[in-house]
């Protein structure tokens, strides 16, 4: 199981860049994603985790928590989930942090592995008979595999890691 190292940084995203939740947990990173109105509570989970808040919201960065250098906010101006992520990579130098498929998409748990015999009622047929390699997520048990379309998101978030 892997851990999260002491320098490596954890994010608390905010609903209105809630894309950047899933990209940052399929590259493996430590992603929460706060689906509440209240930015008090965004801020002192934020604390209590020691996660750096991802936000297109203004204001949050002018509170003292944030300016007094105790809270990180990062916010961004565009909608754009790429270029946010591209915009996050280069300025927190994630690229050496970067584990791919590691973390639910759902929950942001840690995945395990699974042995094949157990994916065998969690997974189309025709997935069980060409796949050998499962992971699963502890929390919700939803199965992941190296299907089809791994290889398109190895391209994709290539493009993240390599810009």
């Amino acid at each position: 199981m892997y851990n999260r190292t002491v320098d490596e940084p954890c994010f608390l995203v905010d609903q209105n860049v809630g894309k950047l939740a899933r990209w940052l947990r399929l590259l493996g990173y430590d992603a929460a994603f706060f689906t509440g109105e209240d930015d008090s509570r965004m801020v002192k989970q934020a604390l209590a985790e020691n996660r750096i808040i991802l936000t297109r919201d203004t204001a949050i960065q002018y509170r003292r928590v944030a300016t007094s250098g105790r809270l990180k906010v990062v916010t961004f101006e565009t909608e754009d989930a790429e270029v946010q992520m591209r915009q996050l990579l280069s300025r927190f130098q994630l690229v050496d942090f970067s584990r791919p498929f590691t973390r639910c998409l759902e929950d942001n748990s840690l995945l395990r592995p699974v042995d094949k015999p157990a994916a065998l009622n969690r997974v189309p047929a025709y997935t069980f008979k060409t796949q050998d390699e499962f992971m699963e997520c502890p929390v919700c048990c939803r199965v992941y595999w190296r299907g089809s379309h791994w290889q398109a998101l190895e391209r994709r978030l290539a493009r993240f890691r390599h810009q």
